[in-house]
């Protein structure tokens, strides 16, 4: 019960906190696209300040699911932020739900039940080798990489997803190595921690994934990038979690077929929230940086 609060709890500031920094983001001038200098220039704007508030208490309340619950286990829960970030664009724009965002709240909600209750994610495996590890990392963290540079052939719209797409992989990985943290604060204690390189990954990782979130968030509609992180970024915490972690599901034939389906659910789910028309659709001009937006 403690984990699935947890997890809940990240999703809610996550999904409040991704709403809040796009409708900042919109505004930043796009000379800075894809520089920390972006990162500069959001941090003069109250509202992105608060959307980051809440990102930081999401992280730390997913650090904590993470220390008492599997990757597998958290991932899937932490995805539900997409209805939060619903909840407040709706109360913003003042749009009715209509069939595809109630179809997007059921198949979501049911796509993480379907997956956790079938699958039963459970820790104590044996984690794996050095080789193995590092060819998980490497793929996941490679397959961001690819992602990103092919963004910038696409339009706003694809180059958007794709960025997106990049940093839910990487938030996925980054969740995986925050797992693996606090199994070396319960080991050896938190003054062992910095004498690894896993919490230097976690922020190098976390300050990547947070210039590609920001710079798709500044490209584009929320709707064109929400829906690729929040998908994958519980698929690449799963990968990972089974992959190296040492996380099991269970493997009948059954069970495989409920957990596929759970996350198909959620992947259709996530797409039906996330190009709802309730998200925000960013603003049609530049405005200058720290520039208040009047309604």
């Amino acid at each position: 019960m403690a984990v699935f609060l947890l997890g809940v709890g990240a999703a809610c500031c996550l999904g409040l906190g991704f709403v809040l920094q796009q409708r900042a983001a919109a505004r930043a001038p796009m000379a800075d696209f894809l520089s920390f200098r972006l990162l500069l220039d959001l941090i003069k704007m109250p509202d992105w300040l608060l959307g980051i508030a809440f990102f930081v208490g999401g992280l730390t309340l997913g650090a904590a699911a993470l220390a008492y619950g599997e990757v597998s286990l958290v991932e899937p829960l932490t995805a539900t932020n997409l209805l939060f970030a619903m909840a407040l664009s709706r109360w913003l724009t003042k749009q009715p739900l209509g069939w595809s965002g109630w179809a997007g709240v059921v198949l979501l909600a049911l796509g993480v039940t379907a997956f956790i209750v079938a699958g039963q994610p459970k820790g104590g495996g044996a984690q794996a080798g050095p080789l193995r590890h590092w060819l998980v990392l490497g793929i996941v963290a490679g397959l961001a990489l690819l992602l990103t540079l092919r963004s910038r052939r696409l339009p706003p719209s694809g180059e958007a997803a794709l960025l997106a797409l990049a940093a839910g992989l990487l938030y996925g990985l980054q969740d995986a190595l925050t797992r693996v943290s606090g199994q070396i604060i319960r080991d050896n204690g938190i003054t062992s921690l910095f004498g690894h390189w896993q919490p230097y990954g976690i922020v190098v990782i976390g300050l990547t994934g947070l210039l590609l979130v920001q710079s798709a968030f500044e490209t584009a509609p929320l709707r064109m990038s929400l829906p690729s992180l929040t998908a994958a970024q519980p698929l690449a915490g799963i990968a990972c979690g089974v992959g190296f972690l040492g996380d099991r599901l269970r493997l009948t034939t059954a069970a495989l077929a409920w957990e596929t389906a759970g996350l198909a659910a959620i992947v259709v789910g996530i797409i039906l929230l996330g190009r709802h028309p309730a998200m925000p659709t960013g603003v049609t001009e530049r405005q200058p940086v720290g520039a208040t937006r009047i309604d």
